[in-house]
């Protein structure tokens, strides 16, 4: 059997993201540039380059891309520390163009990390920052991807009270919570690489529609770990289970966890470490979970992917470890 690749990746890419709905890929350069990639044949699943376009004169570090019920838009985060929203519009001629339609404002701080989120009234995307601040965007319009208002800004502690002004973050992680049940409130999971030890847990943040603002519900670290700088974060898809799943890498490992969906009379959630999960000597950087829930996807510094699951008696253990040839 011969293994003929797919796709041959610009050289200079640093960052891919896929969408799986419209079988896409964008890649964003060293440059600065963006690439588009379309599946031309889906029978041999091969792809070409459809669109390639100046984000910034700064390295493109992250790209993901808008939920794809709310049409073909990507989010970039290049290493200048901007963050921008690109839209693929159709033109009167024919054929289709990318325009920029948002950059967003910032201060001396750095985009570190970005998510989209859905919530059942608008759009939501939230930005971690280089100095700890966490900030919430919407749009109500969807049409309008240029019209994101800042809904709420705080700093990723459970003691809302709490300030540090001279928070200095390397790297920041978030997952929302991918579940889209009706009546259900919009919530994600956040940790930072930080100099403040506080920062760096992963928490869940929770939006309290009764008082309209984001609460911290839960907080994923030992009494003993809370102060571990966090690589990355991956909230699992929930296909019945009674309790939700997320998964934590910090330089000790990754710690796999069990979420209540229950709240207390504070409006806590309760959570409970099932596992911890050696990743050798590496860092794990990313994280990412399959569609059902059950297989979590590592890879970090030595460029090793690992796919990690639990067997029937509720072990985990690595099922498969790809490495990367020469």
């Amino acid at each position: 059997m011969n293994n003929k690749p797919i796709l041959t990746l610009d050289r200079g890419t640093r960052c891919t993201a896929w969408n799986y709905s419209g079988q896409r890929l964008a890649a964003g350069l060293d440059d600065g540039s963006l690439v588009i990639y379309d599946s031309t044949d889906p029978a041999s699943s091969t792809f070409t380059s459809s669109a390639r376009f100046k984000v910034r004169e700064s390295s493109i570090l992250k790209v993901v891309w808008v939920p794809p019920e709310y049409g073909d838009a990507v989010a970039c985060v290049c290493a200048d520390g901007t963050l921008s929203l690109w839209e693929e519009v159709a033109e009167d001629a024919g054929g289709n163009r990318w325009k920029m339609c948002k950059c967003f404002d910032r201060d001396k701080s750095q985009v570190l990390d970005v998510q989209f989120g859905n919530s059942h009234t608008c759009l939501k995307l939230v930005a971690a920052y280089s100095d700890g601040q966490v900030k919430i965007y919407e749009v109500l319009d969807t049409l309008e991807l240029e019209k994101w208002q800042l809904q709420a800004e705080f700093q990723n502690v459970v003691d809302l009270v709490s300030k540090f002004r001279n928070a200095s973050c390397q790297s920041a992680s978030i997952s929302w919570n991918p579940q889209k049940n009706e009546g259900q409130h919009s919530s994600f999971v956040l940790g930072f690489n930080s100099n403040v030890p506080t920062l760096n847990s992963a928490k869940v943040w929770e939006f309290d529609l009764d008082h309209q603002r984001w609460l911290p519900v839960a907080e994923l670290s030992s009494p003993e770990d809370k102060g571990d700088q966090v690589y990355a974060v991956a909230w699992a898809p929930n296909i019945g289970r009674p309790y939700e799943l997320i998964g934590v890498a910090t330089q000790k490992g990754i710690s796999i966890w069990h979420l209540s969906t229950n709240p207390d009379a504070d409006g806590r959630l309760s959570t409970h470490k099932i596992a911890m999960l050696s990743n050798q000597d590496s860092e794990v950087w990313e994280m990412e979970w399959d569609m059902s829930g059950m297989t979590l996807a590592t890879t970090g510094s030595d460029g090793t992917v690992g796919l990690w699951q639990s067997n029937l008696n509720g072990v985990w253990h690595q099922q498969a470890v790809l490495k990367p040839t020469q």
